[in-house]
């Protein structure tokens, strides 16, 4: 075999996670799109900004996947819903457009068709923590952006408590009886 392409250059080791805490955010661009219950909804697409702890953590990421179909890291976008259950604005929404707002100097979101395009490079704040997810059968723990907030109060924001998902203790037995582990009276419904 010959020697692949770049093979002294490429990067190996162990998975870095996008550390827990506030970062300092630099927008790469927003899309409107629509919830697949026909919610307007805009997609985020970020990395970290050059003065963070972590620059261009998300480029990294896109720039070293080597499939053919690559798209932009799932844990450096964020997806948010234009409106809440009452079609009033969703405080997500209402959150990313004032903390871009007062993160940028003179910058006041415009609406119309240009809305998204205003976005791309503005700096923001980001607050990620440790969310727990299921997939295939199997759980599994990341950091994610939990809520934009103003590029000053990134290097100051606490760690959120980790988002995990419930554990259900109760299994059934092969006769049809409920195993109830000891210690959970208050959990059973009878």
């Amino acid at each position: 075999m010959e020697k692949p392409n770049n093979y002294d250059n490429v990067q190996t080791g162990e998975f870095v996670p996008a550390m827990t805490g506030g970062h300092h955010i630099i927008i790469k661009g927003v899309k409107e799109t629509k919830t697949k219950t026909g919610k307007d909804m805009i997609v985020v697409a970020f990395d970290f900004a050059k003065n963070d702890r972590q620059p261009a953590y998300f480029s990294t990421l896109f720039d070293n996947d080597i499939r053919p179909d690559k798209k932009w890291p799932y844990s450096g976008t964020q997806y948010i819903v234009v409106t809440d259950k009452d079609n009033n604005t969703s405080k997500s929404f209402k959150s990313f457009v004032t903390s871009v707002e007062n993160s940028n100097k003179g910058f006041k979101a415009a609406w119309g068709a240009t809305f998204c395009d205003q976005f791309k490079n503005k700096l923001v704040g980001g607050v990620f923590g440790i969310v727990e997810s299921e997939y295939n059968g199997e759980r599994k723990k990341r950091s994610q952006l939990r809520w934009f907030c103003e590029d000053s109060k990134a290097d100051g924001a606490a760690t959120p408590e980790p988002k995990l998902l419930a554990t259900n203790n109760v299994t059934q037995s092969a006769d049809g009886f409920l195993n109830v582990p000891a210690g959970t009276d208050d959990e059973v419904p009878f």
